[in-house]
């Protein structure tokens, strides 16, 4: 199965009627990760289709609000609809701080399991890891500590290969003969290679930043916020965002197969502009909108 990426919602700062703060939902080897949480992210996930239970490991890039604000909204409403199974949140140190205060003032604990990992390293590090998957943090260059997110499919088995198998008659009848006889059939002659490992790579509000290419190098595919267009690069800097020409400049470095771009700023009245930004220099660009969905394969 693709990899496939829901995008809740892609813009930057306050939420509007029509225009969601950052989260994402994210479909790999029968995992069900959810990126950021900003304001509304619940209603999204509602207007989606997708079911609340499937979430048990959510992944916060930084403590701004229109990546944070909806999720003890969120992990309370897990507490209405009764839930039971461990919830695990990944994100910067103070954010068990941040939810846990709400959650004792309004006398609203869980009944579930609610696990913190609180992040610190300005390295990159293996957060999760499991026999399918692996997760590692993409340190950015933001006004507070910032992590994005590369997701890693581990190699799964190889692959028979059914055409050689069958040119070996003997195999179809009993292969103890072979044993008894010493012959040795090499792994590669009866299978395949496994099928290539994906991998998505999410990078959250950063200014530009080029140490993270090693990091990313040859994804699948890369999301990365682009604020402004070139026009506003000062401000860009200033604000430790990212136009929508550094973020194909970051793909193209990376080497990626394809980039997804998003965070817009609310002062641009179409965000078609900076797909034609960014495509000047990276042809395979996509522009995020929410509702859309992404199979990555």
């Amino acid at each position: 199965m693709s990899l496939k990426l829901t995008i809740l919602g892609c813009h930057s700062a306050t939420p509007r009627v029509n225009a969601h703060p950052t989260s994402q939902f994210l479909e790999i080897k029968n995992h069900n990760f959810l990126i950021d949480c900003g304001e509304g992210t619940q209603i999204q996930l509602r207007k989606f289709g997708i079911k609340f239970s499937k979430i048990k490991h959510i992944f916060i890039s930084h403590l701004h609000g229109d990546h944070l604000f909806g999720l003890v909204g969120l992990i309370s409403t897990f507490r209405l609809l009764n839930r039971e199974t461990e919830l695990h949140v990944y994100g910067p140190k103070g954010i068990k701080e941040i939810i846990t205060l709400q959650l004792k003032l309004s006398n609203s604990w869980t009944h579930y399991p609610l696990l913190f990992h609180e992040l610190t390293s300005t390295d990159s590090e293996l957060i999760f890891e499991d026999a399918t998957v692996e997760v590692h943090t993409i340190p950015l260059d933001h006004r507070i500590y910032t992590n994005g997110f590369l997701f890693r499919e581990k190699l799964g088995d190889r692959r028979l290969n059914v055409q050689a198998i069958q040119q070996c008659e003997e195999i179809e009848i009993c292969d103890y003969q072979n044993l008894k006889n010493g012959t040795i059939l090499k792994n590669n002659t009866l299978t395949l290679d496994p099928v290539p490992s994906k991998s998505y790579a999410f990078c959250s509000d950063t200014s530009y930043f080029p140490e993270i290419v090693p990091i990313i190098k040859k994804v699948n595919c890369l999301y990365h916020e682009a604020t402004f267009l070139k026009d506003k690069e000062n401000l860009a800097y200033t604000t430790k965002h990212s136009t929508a020409q550094q973020a194909a400049s970051i793909a193209k470095q990376a080497g990626v197969n394809q980039l997804i771009i998003g965070h817009y700023s609310g002062r641009y009245k179409s965000i078609e502009a900076f797909k034609d930004e960014a495509q000047e220099i990276f042809e395979q660009t996509f522009l995020a909108s929410e509702g859309k969905t992404f199979e990555i394969k």
